[in-house]
């Protein structure tokens, strides 16, 4: 749940965004559209795994900075990447302790909860399955008991939008071989159902969030599940020529026993004006833009 620390929008003096790629570029896209100070921090920047890296980040901030942060080596699936990525928190902790900001805003993952049968909140239990989990929460850990600066954090189910860099499975691999005439192979019948999140939408709630200096916790998520078979479909209906779809063996069980659901609730108490985008409209705007800028 979220708590907001101004009722009422206010611009911040500045947003340091750290790791302004796929998310992180959206919301340094939807804070600039609102006229707000972006400062955009990608690894060129500051390399958060470089000897004196907190003193780096340290240097680019200032006491009325709002932070984001963004950069992680993603998905985890190794030790050697969760040692990285505490690495990297760690320098953002050493950055907040020796020049601290008016307010920390850190993007993790909706992998931090438990699986349940029934639809996931903000209050669901947060015992990870997944090293990708264990990263985030222990890095959501970290801000919170050693950043010494107010926290709000984001946790978004899966994301798709047209500049996706990971190919992952769903959305945007299936619009991608619709658009390559390429068949879409799917994990077993593609039965299971998950809830899909357009980039575009984390942009703006991470924007509201700033602006309302919220603390606390927000899961983005619509509330809406469809099946991986349902989600090719309709990437597919946005080529003339539709591939082929089909099914495949699986090597194991479905993730999350095939059934995901959240419950939005929380996201609507904290911004009763916000409302998600609908998968197949978020779909048909990816594939707009994608074909404009090719």
């Amino acid at each position: 749940m979220l708590t907001h620390g101004s009722e009422s929008p206010k611009d911040a003096t500045r947003v340091v965004v750290l790791g302004a790629g796929f998310i992180g570029g959206a919301a340094a896209d939807a804070l600039a559209g609102d006229g707000i100070d972006v400062e955009r921090l990608g690894r060129k920047a500051v390399d958060l795994l470089a000897k004196g890296a907190g003193d780096a980040l340290a240097a680019r901030l200032r006491p009325d900075d709002v932070l984001m942060v963004v950069a992680a080596e993603a998905p985890c699936k190794n030790g050697a990447m969760l040692e990285r990525n505490i690495k990297m928190m760690n320098a953002v902790v050493a950055a907040l302790k020796a020049q601290p900001v008016e307010h920390v805003i850190y993007v993790s993952s909706d992998a931090v909860y438990k699986d349940s049968d029934g639809p996931l909140s903000e209050d669901s239990p947060a015992e990870p399955g997944s090293l990708h989990g264990v990263m985030h929460l222990s890095r959501e850990r970290m801000l919170l008991d050693e950043g010494g600066v107010p926290v709000g954090i984001l946790r978004p189910t899966l994301v798709y939008g047209a500049n996706d860099p990971h190919n992952g499975y769903g959305p945007n691999r299936f619009r991608r071989l619709a658009a390559e005439g390429k068949e879409i192979v799917l994990f077993g019948e593609g039965e299971e159902r998950r809830d899909h999140v357009l980039v575009d939408d984390l942009g703006d709630l991470l924007c509201r969030m700033v602006t309302h200096r919220s603390t606390g916790v927000l899961n983005g998520a619509t509330g809406e599940v469809h099946s991986f078979r349902a989600i090719a479909e309709m990437a597919a209906s946005h080529v003339s020529n539709p591939p082929a779809i089909k099914g495949s063996p699986r090597s194991g069980p479905m993730p999350h026993n095939g059934y995901r659901p959240f419950d939005p609730a929380a996201t609507f108490r904290a911004f009763p004006d916000f409302r998600y985008t609908r998968l197949a409209d978020g779909l048909a705007l990816t594939n707009k833009r994608v074909t404009a800028t090719a």
